[in-house]
Order: structure tokens, then sequence, then C-alpha cells
């Protein structure tokens, strides 16, 4: 060992894939003279370099290491959080083209091109700009996490301090045991009570770290900038290869020696609470049915949204290529059901409530269960899915701000300025991921930005492709309103005295130092059971549901609602008011530019030509006559533009669907046989 628990050859295998990475970046940097070269790899990918690229950009390690931590904490329920894109795989094989036949560069460009609106298209690109910050934080957190709990201070090396913390997390843990088997000791119930506050405000721990968070991310941004900054979308493209295949080897390495560690598959449903293993919910308050629907909503909804829809299915050199994108989503599903069973192997080796931080699963059960040269595997399979995450975003952001941006207040600037400038924002941005990173909580509360940060954008977009009537001024009152009630109050909350302090807001639900309103309540003196609760104060780690709070002022009995009830109706409100918002004040505001409007959508309806020739010549004739295709409209005189389907929408929807059975009856099989039949 010569750092912590890594090995000389870890390090060895690390640095040979960062390196790698960089040299990928400098032979892609030759085709990257002009924006659309460095942006979307002149729109030639094809449908090997859209899986890589849909399957690298979908599978991020943050979602291998939230997922085994909500599973570590729910059991199989708590795959939902990711899995239940499962149900979205049959949505992409449409949405994909929608994002195709649109012929943009960025997401801001379709307001401008639908509204005839820049004050929109650059105020969505600034919004973007901030939302990137949170997914590269998370992005950034989950690498840290992982990396941290691999990189462990010896017992010899601990510091007073560090002993108190992790023998009161050891205490906790004997007398939480005892509490769920009815025979805590009555004496005992004020250190419990004690040692449970202190857990929430952050003084426990499990494992002493020698890693540092901020010459973590420093270090980390400045690979991934290299090799971006370098060779734009298609160093992305070639990385996503590499990347995926490291990903799919880090995603398995847990399963066999977990397995081994234990003692035999069978000994699974032998440690394992028997509710664990049931997906759909078995008992106390794990996700529902309910709650895969509300998870299932938010996801589609801000996943219109997203910056990199337009990166991504835009660079594909023809429709189906862009379909054909979904082949990477499936082998997604399956890496969320090694990652579930990882979360329920972490159950066997550690027990229920075994770790202080339950987000450090993934690293834990590494630490535990790998040798020199595996961590060294684990850790770049990390980095590797990671840096995708954080090239396809950062990518994003830097063709928002150039073409969206810096060309509306500069238009002249040539190509090679404008991918200078965009190299600049990639630095920017990443430079900002890191400063996010420091502020974030618990991978649950980032998850539930990371779910609803852009629904206000993503219902907008969505309204915008599906109804003709949708106008400018409904856009801008809905990513306003929206953005105050489900982003800015819920996570500036905590930070406000008046309302961290508020008795009636900091109350305690049935779950230990969680609270009715706010994720996290501790009591206001340290050390002192008799003090008032208050919500753990910061900014981003401490959300207040100001839904479920708004649900009850209308006479619903939110306080009595158990903890996934109120996040339930807290998805679904967040889910339901920006298109209620839409729809209301786009009847009441004029219609838009009439020419405008007609040609946008009849641009939706013309497939993409199998060739430039064949799609200028289709281009050309929608713009003459923009009704051309109105008649394939399901209701063709409505404002809705909902289409029939043709034979290629037909089966590739049939084949999606069976897929997406298929999966999931292979997910409850596999569960079933872990518990014993």
């Amino acid at each position: 060992m010569i750092y912590g628990s890594l090995h000389a050859i870890d390090l060895v295998i690390i640095l040979l894939y960062l390196g790698a990475v960089v040299y990928i970046g400098l032979r892609a940097s030759k085709g990257t003279s002009s924006e659309e070269g460095f942006f979307l790899a002149g729109r030639k990918l094809g449908k090997l370099y859209q899986f890589f690229l849909n399957f690298g950009n979908a599978t991020e390690p943050q979602g291998a290491v939230s997922t085994a931590s909500f599973v570590y904490q729910q059991g199989a329920p708590g795959t939902w959080l990711s899995f239940q894109t499962v149900f979205m795989n049959p949505y992409f094989w449409f949405m994909n083209v929608w994002f195709r036949r649109v012929r943009l560069t960025t997401l801001s460009d379709l307001f401008e091109d639908r509204f005839g609106s820049r004050g929109l298209s650059m105020f969505y690109a600034m919004f973007q700009i901030l939302v990137a910050c949170v997914f590269l934080g998370f992005s950034n957190v989950t690498a840290y996490k992982i990396a941290a709990s691999l990189v462990v201070k010896p017992e010899a090396s601990w510091t007073a301090e560090d002993r108190a913390s992790v023998e009161g997390f050891r205490e906790l843990s004997r007398l939480e045991k005892l509490n769920t088997a009815h025979t805590l000791p009555a004496e005992s119930k004020p250190t419990l009570d004690l040692l449970r506050d202190r857990n929430a405000r952050g003084e426990l721990r499990s494992y002493i770290t020698l890693l540092s968070d901020v010459v973590f991310y420093l270090v980390f941004a400045v690979v991934v900038g290299t090799y971006i900054v370098l060779g734009g979308m298609s160093a992305a493209a070639v990385n996503e290869g590499l990347q995926s295949i490291l990903i799919i080897v880090f995603s398995a390495l847990l399963i066999p020696t977990g397995i081994k560690a234990i003692g035999g598959w069978h000994a699974l449903g032998a440690k394992v609470p028997h509710n664990y293993f049931d997906l759909f919910g078995g008992g106390g308050d794990q996700f529902t049915k309910r709650s895969i629907v509300a998870f299932l909503l938010v996801a589609i909804i801000q996943n219109a949204g997203l910056s990199h829809n337009m990166g991504i299915c835009g660079s594909a050199k023809d429709e189906f290529a862009a379909r054909t994108g979904v082949s990477g989503n499936y082998l997604k599903r399956f890496m969320i059901i090694m990652w579930a069973f990882a979360g329920l192997i972490a159950v066997a080796l550690f027990g229920v409530g075994g770790l202080s931080d339950p987000d450090a699963t993934w690293g834990a059960m590494s630490n535990r269960l790998l040798g020199p040269g595996l961590i060294g595997l684990m850790l770049a399979g990390v980095l590797a899915g990671t840096m995708s995450t954080l090239a396809a975003k950062a990518l994003a952001i830097s063709s928002l701000f150039v073409r969206n941006v810096f060309r509306q207040i500069w238009p002249d600037i040539t190509q090679a300025q404008g991918v200078f400038y965009a190299r600049c924002t990639i630095i920017a941005v990443l430079v900002l991921g890191t400063l996010s990173a420091l502020m974030m909580g618990s991978f649950f509360s980032i998850i539930k930005i990371v779910l609803t940060v852009n629904i206000p954008f993503g219902a907008a977009v969505l309204l915008t492709f599906w109804w003709r009537r949708i106008t400018a001024p409904a856009v801008w009152c809905c990513v306003v309103f929206s953005t105050i009630v489900i982003l800015v109050v819920p996570w500036t909350a905590a930070a406000i005295p008046a309302m961290a302090n508020n008795p009636s807001l900091a109350q305690v639900s049935t779950k230990p130092g969680v609270g009715i309103y706010f994720d996290k309540v501790i009591h206001q003196r340290p050390d002192d059971l008799s003090s008032p609760m208050v919500a753990k104060s910061g900014l981003m780690n401490n959300q207040f549901n100001f839904e479920a709070w708004l649900i009850g002022k209308m006479g619903f009995d939110v306080e009595h609602w158990t903890p996934t009830q109120r996040l339930n109706a807290q998805f679904f409100f967040d889910s339901l008011f920006p298109f209620l918002v839409l729809i209301v004040v786009s009847w009441v505001t004029p219609k838009g530019d009439q020419t405008r409007i007609a040609v946008f959508y009849g641009k939706m309806k013309t497939p993409v030509g199998a060739t430039p020739e064949l799609e200028a010549a289709a281009m050309e004739e929608t713009k003459r006559n923009p009704s051309r295709f109105d008649h394939t409209k399901l209701v063709p005189s409505s404002n809705w533009e909902f289409c029939r389907w043709d034979k290629v929408d037909t089966v590739g929807f049939i084949i999606c669907c069976a897929l997406s059975a298929v999966i999931i009856g292979f997910f409850l099989g596999v569960l079933h046989a872990a518990a014993g039949g």
C-alpha cells in the first residue's frame, strides 16, 4: 500500500486510463475547427456511435452508486428511482426522432425557431448553465464518494476526533439493532437519541478517508477538461466506446466477489430481510406502485429539457441512427439490475444500517471485496463513466453559451472564435461543477434535484412539440413560476432562519432525523435533547417540501402521511403544475406568428433525407408547403400535433415494449430466486 488502501498496481491502471483519454482527445482535435464539427461531429455519427453515446451518457457511476445506496436502505423498491426508465425506452423511440427532425444545434435554438424569442433562447441557455452545475456536481460527488471510501486512513493514524466519530457510529449501530429487536434498555434511550442527532448533523463516520475532496475535484476537472477541450464531440464519442466497456466491467466486479464473501447465492435469502426482494414494495415506507408512476412522470418531463439531447440525437446521420441509440438505454437497464444486487449484497455484508453513510455503499463494498488491481480497475470504471457524463453535458452547455448567448451579443465572430469560446466555457462549467459538488448533501437529496431541476423547461419543450397553441408568454410564466415553486423555495428555505427555525415547519416525522417538510431536522443545541427542533441549515443540502406544504394548505392531512406519500405528492405536483400554467396562459395570450409556426410543425413532420441533397430538397418543399403532411395528424383540424404511426413507428414501439417487459420479468425472476424461491 502506498496511499491509504491503494496499491501501486491500482495507481498504474488509473494513470494508464487517464493517459488514454488525453491521447484520444489529441487525435480527435483535428476535426474541430468548425462549430458543427466541435459540437455535433459534423452530424456524421452512425448507429454504433449513437449506441455508445446513448449508453455512456445514460449509464453514469452516480446511477450505480445511488441505486446501490437506495437498495441498501430500502431493498429492491429503492431501484425504482433509476429503474423507472425501463418504461421510458418505448418513448425514446419517438423522442430521439423529434430532436433529429427539429434540425437544430442546441435546445436554445428551439425557442428562437418556434417562438421567435431570443430572450427565451438566452434565458434557457443561462438556466442550463446553472443546471449543468447540479449535474456535474452530482458526478463529482459520486466519483469522490467511491474514491474516498477506497483511500481509508489507517486506525493507527486516527486523531481523537476521528476515533470519537467512528466509535460513536459503532455505538449507534449497536443501539439501533437493540431498538429494532425491542430489547433496548430504557436507560439507553437518551444515548440513542443523542447519537441519532449527531448522525443527522453528519458528525459520525464508519470510516475516515485520506482523500481531500477539493484536490480530487480539481484534478478530475483538469483531466476531463483536457480531452473535451481538445476533441469536442468526436473525442466524446470515441471515449464512450472505451468508457462503456469499463462501465460494464465496474458494474460486474462486485457481484461474484460479493456473493462469495457472504457465503454463496443462497446466503442472500438468509441474510437479507425478505421484504427487500419485493420489487413493488413489501411493507414499511418503501417506494410503491404509485411512487413508480410519480418517478416516471417527472423523469419523462425533465428528460425533454436536457440540453444534451440535441447534441446526441442531432449528431446522428439519419433518423434510424438516432432511433437505434435507444438500444444503449436498454443495456443500461441490465446495469441497473446489477447495481440493485450490489445493494442487496451490501445488506448481507454490513447489515441493515451498518454504514454511517449509505451513499458510500459502493465504495465500502469495493474496499471490502476487491484486491490490488481490481480496485484500480474499479476506480478507472468510475472515472470513465463520470467523465462520459461530464463530457456530454459540458459540450451541450458550451454550445448553448456560444450560439445562444455569445453570438446574440457579438453575432460576427468567426467559426474558429466560436470554438475557442466554447472551450473556455467548458473550463468555466467544470469549475462551477466543482464548486457545486462542495455544496451538495446526500444522494437522495441530489437525486431529487436532478429529477426536478429541468421540469420547468422540460414541460415547455414537450408541449412545444405536441401543441400548436402554446405561446411564448406561457413559456415565460411556466419557467418563472415553476422554478420558484419547484426549485428556489425548496432549496433555499433551510438557509433562511425564519423558515428553518419555524416550529410548524421543522416538525419531526416518524423517521429519526427526518422532518415532515424538511429532509433533515435536528435539535437546535447540540447535546441538548430538550432544545427545540430546527431544520439543519444550508443551501442545496436540505430540501423543504414546499409542494406538500401547499397541498396541506388545501386541506389535506399531509402531516400524517408517510415520507414516501409526501414524496409522491411532491412529484405529482411538480409534474402537473407546469402544464397547468402553460395551458391556462396560452389560452389567454395571443397566438404567435402563424407562418413561423406552420413551418416549424411542417419541419417536424418532414423525414430527414438520406443524403444532404435529398434533405435540402425535402426542406425546401416543406417551406413552400408547410401543411403537406397535416393529413398524417390524428386530428387534422386540432392544435394537437400527434401523428399516425407508420410501420417503423409501430414495429419499433412493439419491440421496445416487449424488451422492457422481458427486462422487468428477468429482474423479478432473479429477485425471486435470490429470496429463496
